[in-house]
């Protein structure tokens, strides 16, 4: 069933097809006992140490596309640690190279505040049971002679999330995590995921409920130039959606709210930050809790979409599709009514086509539901773009200073600055991926290997402007904040 050069990425994406399959076929309940058998037959292991290991891998896989923690632990949170996979990364993170001389300074071993540090017989030796990581180390060495071995998951978090067990096992501290999934495309391993919502989404669809299609304004460009939204939608409409709706229409709505707020806000000497990108409003909940006030009310163009649909049809499941793991996380905030009720990734929106057989065709550019500002609302600064231009509409003061936050890093910096009270600018549009949503982390192709193509889709569409965009749509009927 595996090709012959196993990745991560094909185990990954052959579980997702198998079980979006299955649910299709309503034969999930048995197939999924055999699937670790039929994709890793034995006798001899291909990637791991045993066939044993690595069938309880594909079993705690199949456990996240159905929605549940990949052990019996109980946790609400999106992203998950495939246990049976991290084991092979155990590692200690600061080790002596060959470079160490051995040398009489030994300064190394007098940085060391915790005695970790020996001289064995021909070079230094560290303790890893004493080492505390701190790295002083490696900095004073003289000849570079110790390497940091910071893994990979570790190294990827922004907001230090990561820590290990006894037994070297990745621990994801949950009050910290901002559920940003940068970790789970570093992992080499393929050790960390994200529960899906493939089987619930397939079940809705084949009770008869009317399941709508939320397409990100990154999905543009992300399949090649030929494949418009409409090539898009034609696809979904085919394994099961009812419809589609691009979620740059909600950019728009966003954008024209948000307009408001900054407006109001500015008259007042009042800073704020955008409130579109769910990795950055859980960065400002769970470590800048002071600046929860400055965040704008204004919903995300998924909730407002969902908001729209759910007001026309009230019994309508509206699932959200795009390159972002945070979303998953967004949705479980009850308090925000009328939000997505599912989110997919590309990956598994490819599972469920793939199952059904269904591929995207080639179509023209001919439905543009949003204006060309709610759709770069993918891009970093783009949410600043279009609300700037809603300002310019609603002839109010378009001059203001916005600080365009592309990456975890900069987001950080820039409320570090609002929490002390020293921001020069008078709003910070926060962007947990850099390059903003079409460098996400579930993205199918590289922000570089799809701009070209997506501005070539978005060169096509008209340039329209914000408000003369919605005024086709009946936005009294929800509401636009939480």
């Amino acid at each position: 069933m595996l090709a012959d050069d196993v990745t991560v990425l094909n185990i990954k994406h052959e579980v997702l097809y198998e079980v979006a399959k299955m649910a299709y076929a309503k034969n999930l309940k048995e197939g999924k006992e055999l699937l670790p058998y039929q994709m890793i037959p034995g006798p001899k292991a291909r990637f791991r140490c045993c066939i044993y290991k690595e069938r309880e891998i594909i079993r705690q896989r199949v456990r996240l596309v159905e929605g549940k923690c990949p052990s019996d632990k109980n946790s609400d949170s999106m992203i998950q640690v495939i246990s049976s996979a991290c084991e092979e990364c155990s590692i200690s993170r600061y080790v002596v190279t060959d470079n160490c001389r051995k040398c009489m300074k030994k300064a190394c071993q007098q940085a060391c505040r915790f005695g970790a540090i020996s001289m064995g017989t021909n070079r230094a030796h560290i303790d890893p049971d004493k080492c505390k990581e701190c790295g002083l180390c490696s900095k004073s060495c003289p000849y570079n002679a110790i390497a940091d071995l910071m893994r990979p998951c570790k190294r990827a978090c922004p907001v230090d999330a990561m820590s290990f067990d006894e037994y070297g096992i990745c621990v994801i501290d949950e009050d910290k995590c901002i559920q940003c999934g940068h970790c789970i495309h570093s992992c080499p391993f393929g050790a960390i995921g994200s529960k899906t919502f493939i089987v619930n989404i397939i079940n809705d669809m084949l009770a008869g409920k009317p399941v709508y299609a939320m397409v990100a304004p990154a999905t543009e460009g992300q399949f090649g130039k030929d494949i418009s939204m409409t090539s898009i939608r034609e696809a979904l409409k085919k394994i099961g959606f009812k419809d589609m709706i691009e979620v740059g229409l909600g950019g728009d709505m966003t954008a024209a709210a948000e307009a408001e707020e900054w407006a109001e806000a500015y008259k007042e000497g009042k800073k704020m930050t955008t409130s579109c990108c769910p990795a950055f409003v859980n960065m400002i909940k769970k470590h800048f809790p002071e600046l929860w006030e400055n965040v704008s009310t204004t919903v995300s163009p998924m909730c407002a979409v969902s908001r729209m649909i759910k007001a026309k049809e009230p019994d309508a499941v509206t699932v959200f599709i795009g390159p972002c793991v945070a979303k998953k996380a967004e949705i479980q905030d009850k308090s925000i009514e009328g939000n997505a009720d599912y989110v997919l990734t590309y990956g598994e929106m490819r599972a469920m086509l793939k199952a059904r057989d269904v591929q995207f065709e080639p179509a023209a550019n001919d439905t543009q539901e949003a204006s060309i500002y709610g759709k770069k609302f993918a891009n970093a600064g783009g949410v600043t773009a279009a609300v700037v231009k809603c300002l310019e509409e609603m002839d109010e003061n378009a001059d203001l200073k916005v600080r365009t936050c592309n990456g975890a890093a900069e987001c950080k910096a820039a409320l570090t600055l609002l929490k002390l009270g020293r921001l020069p600018e008078d709003f910070i549009e926060g962007m947990v991926c850099e390059g903003g949503c079409v460098g996400g982390p579930s993205r199918h192709r590289s922000e570089r290997e799809s701009m070209k193509d997506r501005n070539a889709l978005l060169g096509e569409a008209d340039e329209r402007g914000v408000h003369e965009n919605l005024e086709h749509y009946a936005m009294d009927s929800f509401s636009m904040h939480r």
